[in-house]
């Protein structure tokens, strides 16, 4: 049994950074430990063009700590009104190395999304000729479908015509749920990937539900049963290359998360890579680690791998509670176990 586990310095392929004093109160907690992520662009107003990208970017490297090394990997927000040609350029400078699609209303800051997908088919066509991906939050909107079907309708209904109609586009379904996910991607043949999230191969609906509302395990997507959430952990250490970390580390202020009408997201930022290796032996899987958190990512995005490391030690160690920031304070999710590895100082 080893004690030490030495991997090449992580990636998150999603993160939510926020702005301002939030911003800067949870970047310190990813520049830790992982070397770049792709940030998401949903702020209020979104991130919706170059221009918009290039001054988050700023800002996020503003707030990094000194001495830190972390690159932030800049989104646009998908709209109806897109620019084709802005999202090539932006693209083509190095700059922008994905798109985000929110169906309108899916999730947080998700109100100036996509209704009607005919729109922009201009878009995504560009983007299948310049080879850049599309992120997508696969779940649909309409009330009629219950939320803990929105990902398979998403699939079915959304996504499958729309990969059939623009087979060169590169998707990466972000922060899979559910076994019919798993399935899907198994089953493409090119140009599909997904990132699965530290909570996702944690919790399922019962740990949120189950002997009272714990409102700081309530994410979107909603986790699902059990046995999507061993599906889960069955694709992330498989070894398979189109899976791949993506923390969607989502942070909220404490009143904003404990209140009648909570925010979704789980915090994960901090202790993520000390969650994953408890997870990842307890799959008998170890050893493929570094290529799920550090290999695959960068496989599909096109980029190379990190040169650093990062040593992992077997152990227990104490992590924060809370983040205190400006704002308030953030909870740190609590993966109801203390993990079996700590990251070394």
């Amino acid at each position: 049994m080893t004690d030490t586990l030495i991997i090449r310095r992580p990636d998150d392929w999603h993160l939510h950074l926020r702005d301002g004093a939030m911003l800067e109160a949870v970047l310190p907690e990813t520049a830790r430990h992982f070397a770049r992520a792709i940030v998401m662009p949903n702020l209020v107003p979104p991130v919706v063009t170059g221009a918009d990208a290039a001054a988050y970017r700023d800002r996020i490297l503003k707030a990094l700590p000194e001495g830190g090394t972390f690159e932030p990997l800049m989104t646009l927000y998908l709209t109806e009104d897109t620019d084709p040609e802005d999202v090539a350029t932006a693209a083509a400078s190095g700059l922008v190395r994905a798109v985000k699609l929110y169906p309108a209303g899916a999730t947080t800051n998700s109100q100036s999304g996509v209704r009607d997908f005919r729109k922009v088919i201009p878009v995504l066509e560009k983007m299948a000729e310049i080879g850049l991906p599309l992120c997508t939050h696969g779940e649909v909107t309409t009330p009629e479908v219950d939320i803990f079907d929105r990902e398979a309708v998403f699939i079915d209904t959304v996504l499958d015509p729309l990969r059939k109609e623009i087979p060169e586009l590169r998707v990466v379904m972000e922060h899979i749920t559910t076994s019919d996910a798993v399935d899907y991607i198994r089953a493409a043949q090119a140009n599909l990937a997904a990132t699965i999230t530290t909570h996702h191969l944690v919790i399922n609906r019962n740990h949120i539900l189950v002997g009272g509302i714990k409102p700081h395990y309530y994410c979107l997507p909603v986790a699902k049963r059990a046995t999507h959430q061993q599906a889960l952990r069955k694709a992330a250490t498989s070894g398979d290359a189109r899976f791949f970390l993506g923390t969607d580390s989502a942070p909220h202020v404490d009143p904003a998360k404990e209140c009648g009408c909570g925010c979704a997201g789980c915090f994960t930022a901090t202790n993520t890579m000390a969650i994953l290796a408890h997870v990842f032996e307890e799959e008998g899987a170890l050893d493929r680690l570094e290529s799920f958190t550090s290999l695959h990512g960068p496989a599909y995005y096109r980029l190379p791998v990190n040169e650093e490391t990062l040593t992992l030690v077997r152990g227990p160690k104490d992590y924060p509670a809370k983040i205190l920031g400006k704002d308030g304070p953030v909870t740190v999710f609590d993966p109801g176990f203390v993990p079996a590895w700590h990251v070394a100082d």
